[in-house]
């Protein structure tokens, strides 16, 4: 049984039921059950319409819920009609149902799981296992979606960009369970760009793509993080690389720039140099710029003073990074979601998604304090980056790091 056939054809038909006038949590619960069923059933007989056999059995789970509702018998008597059984029309409602999950009403976490669960087709369990938290917790927030976007109008205009933030949140999420996060958005973003010709569309795809293509090598066998510098070049996926290039000069040939786009042209920079000594640090600066112009936030100026530092040396870094502000070691660090870490590691504005600025900062200013030499400085530097860090692999990271200086200091 082919589940990623399953979960790309769930959208359709859970619009297809919502147009028919299911709402959107009652069909989204009758489309689940359908996919329940196909996996019992087509592996003996496979259906020679599997769109249409989904749609069938996931209205017929739908009237069942609705006569068995006495609150709803006055809607069991416009439904009661089953529609004739045949060919779906081919009309495509998947962008519409990208809108709806991801409408402003949700929170980031509950719009992020909405869209795994009706759009990626995924389980509760299989989610809950993804952010690792109890079933019954993930059930209940994906009840409270639903039911927040149970009375919104299926045929309003939706913003893109909000989708977008969404898909990014999910890939941003990385993998765990028995499901790839991090692939799943890969999927429905290419899912999207199907159906929306959008640049920012192709640019996020880009994105994902070049960053997924390095992912084999971030790590190593023992779980610890490898640094970008030091990373395989030879394990990045040269197909993937060529594919995000490839997708990103069509967008960027249409002139219409956007944050993703400029994010994926960084990334771009990165796989596209032989080595990290090849990489041109001058034109990632100009690109963060553009990025600036875009949307001016302390996660783009770190990840700029990052750049910055490899440019034009570490003092021009510290300074680009004193221009920071508030987010300065030692102090609350107010702002965006936290940036990403110094350039020595595999430093990817998109692994920035979760936890608190102040450790990223402070871990940028360890790294370009042992640039210029202040040893003691960065010792200390990435030891505070350390006690600070939101998982444990970072910890571990910086935590050798300051080890490392502490062991070239003389005593």
């Amino acid at each position: 049984m082919d589940e990623v056939l399953l979960r790309s054809l769930t959208p359709s038909v859970l619009a297809i039921l919502v147009r028919r006038g299911a709402d959107f949590a009652a069909a989204e619960d009758a489309v689940q059950d359908a996919l329940v069923e196909a996996l019992r059933a087509w592996p003996a007989t496979p259906p020679r319409d599997p769109t249409g056999w989904l749609v069938t059995v996931a209205w017929r789970r739908f009237l069942d819920a609705a006569r068995a509702d006495a609150a709803r018998r006055r809607r069991e008597n416009r439904l009661d009609e089953e529609p004739a059984s045949g060919p779906v029309p081919a009309v495509d409602d998947t962008l519409q149902l990208y809108f709806l999950c991801a409408h402003p009403s949700l929170t980031p976490s509950s719009a992020v799981a909405l869209t795994l669960r009706a759009v990626g087709g995924l389980t509760t369990r299989q989610i809950a296992q993804a952010y690792l938290v109890p079933e019954a917790t993930m059930a209940q927030r994906i009840s409270r979606a639903k039911r927040t976007v149970s009375d919104v109008r299926f045929d309003r205009p939706g913003d893109v960009a909000t989708v977008l933030r969404v898909l990014y949140l999910v890939f941003n999420e990385g993998y765990s369970g028995d499901v790839d996060l991090a692939a799943e958005a890969i999927r429905l973003t290419r899912q999207l760009a199907t159906a929306y010709d959008h640049p920012e569309v192709a640019g996020l795809l880009a994105l994902m793509l070049l960053h997924h293509a390095r992912r084999a090598a971030r790590t190593a066998p023992d779980g610890s993080l490898v640094p970008l510098a030091e990373q395989d070049r030879g394990r990045w996926d040269t197909a993937a690389i060529a594919e995000g290039i490839e997708i990103l000069q069509a967008a960027l040939a249409r002139d219409r720039l956007g944050e993703f786009q400029a994010q994926a042209a960084i990334a771009a920079l990165h796989a596209d140099a032989p080595t990290a000594e090849d990489t041109d640090w001058v034109q990632i600066v100009e690109w963060y710029d553009e990025l600036l112009r875009l949307t001016d936030s302390p996660v783009v100026r770190l990840n700029r003073a990052v750049a910055v530092g490899e440019a034009d040396g570490p003092r021009a870094g510290l300074a680009a990074l004193a221009e920071l502000g508030d987010s300065s070691p030692g102090t609350s660090g107010k702002g965006d979601p936290t940036p990403s870490s110094p350039s020595r590691r595999d430093s990817d504005p998109i692994s920035s998604s979760r936890g608190h600025p102040v450790p990223r900062y402070t871990a940028v200013a360890a790294y370009l304090h042992e640039r210029d030499g202040d040893l003691e400085t960065a010792a200390r530097l990435y030891a505070e980056a350390a006690h600070q860090a939101p998982n444990l692999a970072e910890r571990d990271h910086l935590t050798r790091q300051a080890a490392r200086l502490n062991a070239r200091r003389p005593h």
